[in-house]
């Protein structure tokens, strides 16, 4: 069974699959076998360059459209009021859907005013292209000022979270305003596999140091996890973690690993994090 949480009238599956980097076949493949595994949330964006084979899969899957929660990103180059519009439409016509359940500013753009792109956020949900939006890379104080801007309520903020990022400030504000918070990268890239006490507790649950990183990140009220894979194998155990319960001595392990400096993705033009 797939935990959800609710986030200002957004039902989302707090397990989703990501597609950062799935290329062509490949991510046709992967989305398809996702939610024939069992996963009901997909994360895709526009600069990520798959859209139509992320559609692809989803037409191939079976699974009902009403069933899944889809969820595709705005780039930074798409910010301005008409250029965001039509960039929405240009994505569902990509991914074959009348609608996507979320959409998501990808980064912050300072050259165009916060007001301006919010509005226009608001003009797709209006026009019943999307049923929900959010924002991502978005620090607490930006946050704020989006919310402020908004008519229609704000339900995810997507940023980078794992076992080694310290993202306290931003998931409190997050749960303040009724928001999820999404976590991407939430294997730490790999360094889970590296880490003696995520692996220690994952020999003795008898499963992977990423399961174990996915359910610590499951169990955080208001959390959801977006791992992404090209090995059908990983797809299926990356799913397979709703029987592990981790007690409150190894989820205290866990969270000591946290640290503000555990950043793995910091672009240049990125916002300034300790705001």
């Amino acid at each position: 069974m797939i935990e959800r949480t609710q986030a200002n009238g957004a039902d989302i599956p707090k397990l989703g699959f990501g597609t950062w980097q799935l290329k062509d076949e490949d991510a046709t493949r992967a989305v398809a076998h996702a939610l024939k595994t069992g996963y009901r949330h997909i994360d895709t964006a526009q600069i990520y360059d798959n859209e139509t084979e992320v559609g692809a899969g989803l037409h191939q899957s079976g699974v009902a459209r009403e069933d899944i929660f889809m969820t595709t990103k705005v780039w930074r180059d798409q910010f301005k009021d008409g250029d965001l519009q039509a960039s929405v439409k240009e994505s569902l016509s990509k991914l074959k859907t009348d609608y996507v359940d979320l959409l998501l500013l990808h980064w912050p753009v300072p050259e165009v005013p916060l007001i301006e792109t919010m509005q226009a956020m608001n003009d797709v949900v209006g026009a019943g292209l999307v049923k929900h939006i959010g924002v991502s890379n978005f620090t607490v104080d930006l946050l704020d000022e989006a919310r402020a801007h908004s008519k229609a309520p704000l339900a995810v903020n997507q940023v980078e979270y794992h076992p080694f990022l310290d993202q306290s400030a931003v998931l409190s504000a997050c749960r303040s305003a009724g928001m999820a918070m999404t976590a991407y990268s939430p294997i730490g890239q790999g360094k889970v596999f590296e880490e003696d006490v995520i692996k220690q507790i994952a020999s003795k649950h008898g499963v992977s140091p990423a399961q174990i990183a996915l359910r610590w990140l499951v169990d955080q009220d208001s959390v959801v996890a977006i791992p992404r894979s090209s090995s059908e194998a990983h797809i299926e155990s990356n799913f397979q973690i709703s029987e592990i319960k981790l007690s409150e001595e190894e989820t205290g392990r866990i969270d000591a690993l946290r640290s503000p400096e555990g950043r793995l993705i910091d672009p240049d033009w990125a916002p300034d994090w300790d705001k």
